[in-house]
């Protein structure tokens, strides 16, 4: 791992009548556009559904290095995230985060374990500790064969 602080460098541009085009050095350009809910196509990620995918996204991240470190053996892990959007003293922002993650391990005796590593990850997910909406977890862990090498 590289010396803090990091720097993420993203680029978005726009012409009048088009979606918003977001790049980043090394990475595919991606297309977005508002949402459904406040006029735009729905059919593109928005600002709303990205960071909702990064709170999704980060907790799974963050789950990889802890079980990598702690040298946890699991198959798959899942991740369902709903972000609740809402007018606050009339500011819009996300009040909540909801997570529904499934995690499959190959051993039963194991399953505390996994639920505590599992908690450890969304106390550190960088994303969530960077926002003022809490974040809650549904975790359920599921007994399955170990993955084939």
């Amino acid at each position: 791992m590289q010396d803090y602080p990091h720097h993420y460098v993203v680029a978005a541009s726009s012409r009048a009548e088009s979606n918003v085009e977001l790049a980043s050095p090394g990475l595919e350009n991606l297309e977005s556009a508002g949402p459904a809910e406040f006029g735009g196509p729905g059919d593109l990620w928005s600002p709303e559904t990205l960071l909702v995918a990064s709170v999704a996204d980060c907790l799974i991240l963050s789950f990889h290095a802890i079980a990598r470190a702690s040298k946890f053996e699991w198959t798959s892990l899942s991740c369902d995230a709903v972000g609740t959007l809402e007018r606050v003293e009339k500011v819009t922002q996300f009040t909540a985060f909801k997570l529904k993650v499934t995690l499959e391990i190959p051993d039963a005796a194991k399953k505390d374990r996994a639920l505590r590593l599992l908690d450890k990850a969304e106390h550190s997910c960088l994303i969530t500790n960077s926002l003022k909406a809490p974040t809650s977890m549904e975790a359920d862990v599921r007994i399955t064969a170990a993955a084939s090498p």
